[in-house]
Order: C-alpha cells, then structure tokens, then sequence
C-alpha cells in the first residue's frame, strides 16, 4: 500500500473533528501500518514472549484513541504524538499491572544508552523510563516531549520538529540533553 500523503491524513483528522463518522473508517486504513511499526518500536525492547503482542497494542491504542473524541486534531504529526503517547500508556499501565517495579518484580534495570542504542538483550524497565520521563516532564516538559516522540515513536527529528512546532536545533539540542539527564535518573533506582 502506497503511503498516503500528510495531507491526505490531516483532511481525515479534521473531518473527524467535525464529527463525520466516516472519516475514521477511512484514516485507520491509512495510519495503520505506521501505527504497527511505532508498535514494534516499542515491543523490540520487551522480553521474548511477552503477553502483550504489537497487534495487540495497536488494538490497545486504538480503543483508546477512538474514545479521545476530546482531543481537537491538528495534523498527521499530532495524531502520531498522540497515538506514541497512548502506546506508552498502554505499556506502562500493564507492566504497572503486572507488578514489575514492586521490589524489582524480576524487571531488569536498562540504561538509557542501551535503550537508544536498541539493545534487546534485556527488556525495558518501562515503569522506570516513565518514572524518570515524568521527573523530566517536571523539569521540563518539551524534552518529556522530545523523548517521547523520538524513542517511542521512532519520529525523526526534523518529524518531531514539526510536532512540537519547534526547530529541529531545537530538538537535537533536547535530545542530547534529555537522553543524558535520564541515565541519570535511571541509574539512580
């Protein structure tokens, strides 16, 4: 399937802002291939045989974004800034569920750097990551943000840029800085 055009897409998301029932019948064809890969981006780092597969996280993410009738779209960027915010989500509330940080819960620590580097030897501590993300969102909010849509959603920076409507200087700077304040942060727990 040939990749639809931004916008192709950000006609849909406004549509369906403007309540036309069809318009989401229409985008989920269109985004869902990009869906699955962000989803795989955020399995790779899962251990082998985890219960939660990337079909199933997409679905995961789908219901949930279906049911944010409250969320006024702008573009394709938002709507995959959105949708990378939800799939964390939806990792962290069931590893919180499955009692991975409780007293270590058989999680292994993972260093930022083997995050970033993609190492999949060992799973993704998502609890922690996200306990270090919501430290740094308190810090600072748009390299939260940076983070969150370069390492879970695999966005470039020049598409992150454009999500966040800063220069992409802006977010390399970000990046550099965010990724060495969470190993900080990870190292400590």
């Amino acid at each position: 399937m040939a990749t639809p055009s931004s916008n192709e897409v950000t006609e849909l998301l406004l549509a369906w802002n403007s309540g036309e029932e069809t318009a989401l019948e229409k985008l989920m064809p269109l985004v869902y291939d990009e869906l699955r890969r962000l989803a795989r981006n955020y399995m790779s780092g899962e251990r082998q045989g985890h219960v939660l597969q990337t079909t199933a996280l997409v679905n995961e993410a789908y219901l949930r974004l279906i049911d944010s009738s409250r969320v006024q779209w702008q573009n394709r960027a938002h709507f995959f800034a959105v949708s990378c915010q939800l799939m964390r989500r939806v990792l962290v509330d069931f590893a919180r569920s499955r009692n991975y940080q409780k007293r270590g819960g058989g999680a292994l620590q993972v260093s930022l750097h083997d995050v970033v580097v993609g190492s999949t030897e060992r799973p993704i501590d998502f609890v922690a990551l996200d306990d270090a993300l919501t430290s740094l969102a308190a810090t600072d909010e748009r390299s939260s943000r940076v983070v969150e849509l370069r390492f879970f959603g695999g966005l470039s920076i020049e598409e992150t840029a454009e999500a966040l409507k800063i220069s992409p200087e802006t977010v390399k700077r970000d990046w550099n800085w965010a990724k060495v304040w969470l190993l900080r942060e990870i190292s400590k727990t």
